[in-house]
């Protein structure tokens, strides 16, 4: 593989090449669809707890009634359907409940970087598919677990959460084989968006689940459907395109050309020069800042919605996923555009990754203070947070793949590390949150988001200043700085 320096804009910008190779039904974007369907699953799985939790409970242990705030009237829709009340009951305090809902993410933190290790070493398919395949049998086991006792489920659910730790890591591991570097905003976009789709569908069809049949169904549901996921992961996916048993010549040379002088060669882990890394610590500072919003409004936005606004269950289940859809879109719009203004416009890689990035954590943080400022105008509130975690969709084309621009060979690991900085604030954001709302006060509620806003904006700012478009020295063995 003998680089030709001054060739090395042409196997990406060379006008014919991609017409020879259509994005329909290619194998590359089957595997961005089969991607998206599995993150759908592994955020349903991750979500359907916090759900089924309020029916798994007794009422008189979850929190008391008088906490509720009566700044704001209630807005309840008479729908007088029978409840289905045969799922047995549980007497969890609010603190233990708080161990259960947490303990997702004190495995998920453990497997981030060696996953990324791992897929570096045997291939993200298999990674990625016996990580959703663990995730979906410890789901079908979680009524069983409940019923054995409150240690049992908080395994349970830690297990869970060492499956789903190698799943991204695994994922950027094999896009950095299959994506070409002019389509990665697009291909990345598409696989990633299934996890806000999975919010999206899995919050409230988990509360109707819960209304109509019985909160087991919740579990046995997304694990079965997980496990049937699993069998066609396995058949139709290639760990690289040179593996893979339909994919057309056309489409291969295209994608190895488009990599030529990407990848490394060497296979030992540069760990200090990569620990030294600015660029990367930038994504570090900007990932930790997204999930920080990000999981606060995940846990406690049916909270917020309840207490403050003063809905009722079933329409929460509702108005907490639409934020989330107005994200998903936002992801596969903003995937198009930013790819777009890179090959057709010409945009440096570190421009669209640095813009997007602003939009995607400085509008979000703007638009989550104005939330707190309403007063009761419930539906300005929902307008607010919904347009905020949608601008929010923004960062996936901006520091969420710019793992792949900086080291494509090392991308599973990159992940790894910076998505163990950012699993800290889904331990912590939501305790610091839940302390500052004992009285569930509007000014308390404030004070959650201003934090939320101010660390975004924190984010948002060390991202634009230290960040990187270009392949690192260290992550190429032998070759010079390649520009994509």
């Amino acid at each position: 593989m003998e680089p030709e320096e001054g060739e090395d804009r042409t196997p990406l910008l060379k006008e014919p090449q991609p017409d020879t190779v259509p994005a329909c039904c290619s194998a590359r974007y089957n595997l961005a669809l089969l991607a998206c369907f599995g993150f759908f699953l592994l955020y349903a799985l991750r979500v359907n707890l916090s759900v089924a939790l309020v029916d798994m409970v007794e009422p008189n242990t979850s929190l008391a009634k008088n906490t509720t705030s009566n700044v704001c009237p209630e807005h309840s829709s008479t729908i007088n359907v029978p409840r289905n009340t045969t799922g047995q009951k549980y007497s969890w305090d609010a603190d233990t409940q708080g161990w259960i809902l947490g303990s997702f993410f004190y495995g998920y933190i453990i497997t981030q970087i060696p996953g990324g290790y791992l897929a570096s070493k045997i291939g993200g398919k298999l990674l990625l598919g016996f990580g959703i395949f663990g995730t979906s049998l410890f789901t079908l086991l979680t009524p069983l677990a409940a019923n054995l006792g409150v240690g049992y489920l908080i395994a349970v659910r830690a297990l869970e959460g060492l499956g789903e730790g190698v799943t991204f890591p695994a994922m950027h591991s094999m896009w950095s084989s299959w994506a070409p570097p002019l389509e990665r905003s697009k291909l990345l976009s598409i696989s990633y968006a299934g996890a806000q789709l999975g919010t999206v569908v899995s919050l409230p069809l988990s509360g109707l689940i819960c209304y109509y049949m019985n909160w087991v169904y919740v579990f046995y549901i997304f694990g079965a459907l997980g496990v049937l996921w699993w069998f066609f992961w396995m058949f139709l996916v290639s760990d690289t395109p040179e593996t893979h048993k339909s994919i057309s010549r056309a489409e291969r040379e295209y994608i190895l050309s488009s990599l030529k002088d990407q990848l490394s060669t060497q296979k030992s882990v540069p760990w200090r020069p990569m620990l030294e890394s600015l660029p990367l610590w930038a994504i570090v500072v900007a990932h930790f800042s997204y999930n920080w919003t990000f999981y606060t409004l995940l846990t406690l936005l049916p909270t917020y919605m309840k207490e403050i606004l003063r809905f009722d269950a079933q329409e929460n289940g509702f108005l907490s996923a639409l934020p989330y859809f107005g994200c998903w879109l936002c992801i596969i719009l903003s995937g198009q555009i930013a790819d777009y203004l890179r090959e057709k416009q010409n945009f440096s890689t570190v421009c669209v990754r640095k813009c997007f990035t602003l939009i995607g954590m400085i509008g979000p943080a703007v638009f989550l203070v104005a939330a707190g400022f309403i007063g009761c105008n419930y539906a300005l509130a929902v307008a607010f947070v919904t347009i905020s975690t949608t601008l929010g969709g923004f960062c996936t084309s901006g520091y969420s793949i710019n793992h792949l621009d900086i080291a494509p060979s090392y991308a599973g690991i990159l992940l790894g590390i910076t998505n163990s900085f950012a699993t800290i604030p889904g331990m912590v954001g939501p305790v610091i949150a839940k302390n500052l709302t004992h009285n569930n006060t509007v000014g308390e509620w404030q004070m959650v988001f201003y934090i939320a806003a101010s660390i975004n904006l924190f984010g948002a700012i060390f991202f634009a200043l230290f960040a990187s478009g270009e392949v690192q020295d260290w992550a190429v063995s032998g070759y010079h700085l390649h520009r994509n």
